[in-house]
C-alpha cells in the first residue's frame, strides 16, 4: 500500500510522476463507477420503462425519457457538490478516499434497490438515488488525477481513465444483458462497482488536507463557490459549453439507440444490436483513447485534438441520418469511437488545465462535469418531439451532428492552452 504525502502536498501542484499501479488502479475504479451508469442505461431501464409504460399512461420512450432525465437533473447537483465536500475533507484516509468509499457502496444499495422496482415511481426514485451515490464517486475519482498527476501526463493518464470509461460501458452492457433478467442485471452491476473500486482504496493512500488549509465555513461562500463566471475564468467557461455541446450530441446518438434498431432498422433482437455496436464503438474509441492522450502529451497541444475529433463525431453522427442500414450504423458506430477516443483523454486533460486554483479542484471539476451530465437533461426534452413529432430518426441525428459541430468548432474560443 502507498502511504500518502504530507498534508502540504494535497494543495501543491503535482511534479513527481504516478506509478502504473496507480493508474492502473484509479482506471478500475473509474470503469467500475461506469459499469454501475451504462448497464442501466443501456439496457436495464429501457427494458424497465417498455414493462411499467402500459400501466403509466405514456409511450415507453416518453418513461425513458422522464426516468432519466430526473436521474441527469440529480447528478448535474451532485457532481459539483460532492466535488467540493471533497476538497473540504481533512478525514485522515485523505480528501477524496472517503466519497469513493461511500459513493460506490451507496451506489451498489441503490441498483438492488431498482432490481426491486415494482412500477414507475420506485424505479425513478433508484435512479435518482444511484445517480446520487455513484456520482459521489465519480468526482473523487476525477479530482484525485489533478491532485496527484503532473500536467504533462494527464493526456495519458486521462487515456487510461477514458478506456476503463468505455470497458465499463461494454461490461455493464454486457453483465446487463447477459445476466437473465432485470434484477440479476442489476445485481451484477453492482458487485462489479464495490469490487473494482477495492483495489484503489485498499492500496493506495489519499492527499490529507490539513485543517488549517480547509477555508472558512459559510453557506453564503461555499453556494457562491458553484457560480461559474465566464468574465472572471473565460476559458473555463469556454471549456465547459464545448464540452456540453459534444456530449449533447452524444447523447442523443445514445439515448434511444435500442429503439432505433427496433423500430427504425426493424432488427429482430434489438438488444443483442445494441450489444453489438458498443463493443464496434469500444474497439475503434480504445484504439485511439490512450494513443490520443499520449501524443497531445507529447506535442504539448490539446486543443486541436478535441476539435477535430468533435469534427468526426458529428460526421458520424451524419452517418446515421443520411444511411439508415445495419452496415450505416456499424460504419457510424466505429466511427464515433475513433473520435470519442481522442476527446474523451485529450478534452480531460484540457479541463484539467484550465482549472483556476488547487483548492477548488473538486468542485471546478464537479462543475465542468455538469456538461456530462446535463445533456441527459437536454437529450430528452429535444429528443422525444423530435422522434415523435418532428421527423423522426433522421431528422434527430442531423440535429444531432449539428450540435456536435458547434462545439468543436468552439473549442477554438479558449486561450489559454496552447
Amino acid at each position: 500500500m502507498t502511504t500518502a504525502r504530507s498534508p502540504a502536498a494535497a494543495l501543491a501542484e503535482p511534479a513527481e510522476p504516478v506509478g502504473r499501479g496507480w493508474t492502473a488502479a484509479l482506471a478500475l475504479a473509474n470503469g467500475a463507477i461506469w459499469v454501475g451508469w451504462f448497464g442501466p442505461l443501456q439496457i436495464l431501464l429501457p427494458a424497465q420503462a417498455q414493462d411499467f409504460a402500459p400501466g403509466s399512461g405514456m409511450s415507453k420512450e416518453t418513461l425513458l425519457a422522464w426516468v432519466t432525465g430526473a436521474g441527469a437533473v440529480v447528478s448535474l447537483l451532485a457532481n459539483p457538490l460532492f466535488g467540493a465536500l471533497s476538497d473540504r475533507t481533512t478525514a485522515r484516509r485523505g480528501r477524496r478516499t472517503p466519497w469513493i468509499v461511500a459513493g460506490s457502496a451507496g451506489g451498489a444499495l441503490s441498483l438492488l434497490l431498482l432490481a426491486g422496482a415494482g412500477g414507475t415511481w420506485s424505479m425513478a426514485a433508484g435512479w435518482c438515488l444511484a445517480q446520487l451515490t455513484l456520482n459521489a464517486a465519480f468526482a473523487a475519482v476525477t479530482a484525485a488525477v489533478p491532485d496527484r498527476v503532473p500536467r504533462r501526463r494527464r493526456g495519458a493518464v486521462g487515456g487510461w481513465l477514458g478506456a476503463a470509461q468505455i470497458l465499463g460501458v461494454v461490461g455493464g452492457t454486457g453483465l446487463a444483458a447477459a445476466a437473465g433478467g432485470t434484477g440479476a442485471g442489476y445485481a451484477a452491476c453492482a458487485v462489479f462497482t464495490v469490487v473494482g473500486v477495492a483495489p484503489y482504496v485498499l492500496r493506495h493512500a489519499d492527499l490529507r488536507l490539513a485543517r488549517e488549509d480547509r477555508p472558512p465555513w459559510s453557506w453564503r461562500g461555499f453556494l457562491a463557490g458553484f457560480r461559474l463566471s465566464p468574465r472572471r475564468y473565460p476559458d473555463l467557461g469556454w471549456a465547459w459549453l464545448t464540452r456540453f455541446l459534444i456530449n449533447l450530441g452524444n447523447s442523443l446518438v445514445l439515448l434511444y439507440l435500442l429503439y432505433y434498431l427496433r423500430d427504425g432498422l426493424h432488427r429482430s433482437d434489438p438488444e443483442r444490436g445494441v450489444l453489438i455496436l458498443t463493443a464496434v464503438n469500444s474497439l475503434t474509441l480504445l484504439a485511439t483513447v490512450v494513443a490520443g492522450g499520449v501524443w497531445s502529451d507529447r506535442v504539448g497541444r490539446r486543443k486541436p485534438f478535441v476539435v477535430w475529433s468533435g469534427v468526426l463525431m458529428a460526421l458520424a453522427t451524419a452517418v446515421l441520418a443520411g444511411w439508415q442500414t445495419w452496415p450505416g450504423a456499424i460504419v457510424a458506430a466505429a466511427v464515433l469511437g475513433v473520435g470519442f477516443g481522442v476527446f474523451t483523454s485529450v478534452d480531460f486533460a484540457l479541463m484539467t488545465d484550465v482549472l483556476p486554483t488547487a483548492l477548488h479542484r473538486g468542485k471546478d471539476l464537479g462543475v465542468l462535469n455538469v456538461a456530462n451530465a446535463l445533456p441527459q437533461v437536454a437529450a430528452p426534452a429535444l429528443a422525444a418531439p423530435i422522434v415523435t413529432h418532428l421527423g423522426g430518426y433522421r431528422v434527430l441525428y442531423l440535429v444531432a451532428a449539428a450540435i456536435g459541430l458547434g462545439g468543436a468548432v468552439l473549442v477554438g474560443r479558449i486561450r489559454g492552452v496552447d
